[in-house]
């Protein structure tokens, strides 16, 4: 099983004490504001099992985050399988989700270029894409930092019409591109 480490965060296998701090991070408004809604402690739990399950069958996937200095659990971040209905799948998406007292520091673009490192030089993935609603502009923000590009806009098939969420934008990055970026 993969794990890495960044200069200030350390990517590694999920543990049973994530499960409360990233159930607050689930219910906090501010941080699933590009999301159809909070998640319940229920939910919260079933999707930390459906992350480990991935993991575990692949080796490698949204990984659990935590600072190097506080040992904090911050969120995650790392890679996955975008669900098969997206007009873009099979495709491998990289993505984050932290906790708020950790955004504006860095930290999502810091361990997302470590994920995009594995990705494609341990990997050797084609291609990794990102994608998030529209208005997001943070994450947006970031995944232009990474050096990814805007390919195209779609609506999410999972979120109901008239939803504002429902429009996304789908960001491209190929490992042509990531050796160019990795060698300036």
């Amino acid at each position: 099983l993969i794990e890495f480490e960044t200069d200030r965060l350390r990517l590694r296998q999920w543990s049973a004490a994530d499960r409360q701090p990233f159930a607050g991070l689930n219910a906090d408004h501010d941080v699933m504001e590009y999301f159809p809604k909070v998640l319940d402690r229920t939910e919260s739990d079933t999707l930390a099992d459906r992350i480990e399950s991935h993991i575990s069958i692949n080796g490698w996937g949204l990984w659990a985050a935590e600072s190097k200095t506080s040992k904090e659990f911050i969120g995650y971040v790392g890679l996955s399988s975008p669900r098969p209905e997206l007009p873009f799948s099979p495709a491998v998406e990289v993505g984050w989700r932290l906790s708020k007292k950790y955004w504006g520091k860095g930290f999502a673009t810091e361990a997302a270029r470590g994920a995009l490192r594995v990705g494609f030089e341990s990997l050797e993935l084609p291609e990794i894409v990102s994608f998030t609603s529209v208005g997001n502009l943070r994450s947006r923000a970031v995944m232009e930092r990474l050096g990814m590009t805007e390919s195209e806009e779609f609506d999410h098939p999972n979120i109901s019409p008239g939803n504002a969420l429902r429009r996304h934008c789908l960001y491209r990055l190929t490992g042509e591109e990531w050796k160019r970026i990795a060698q300036a």
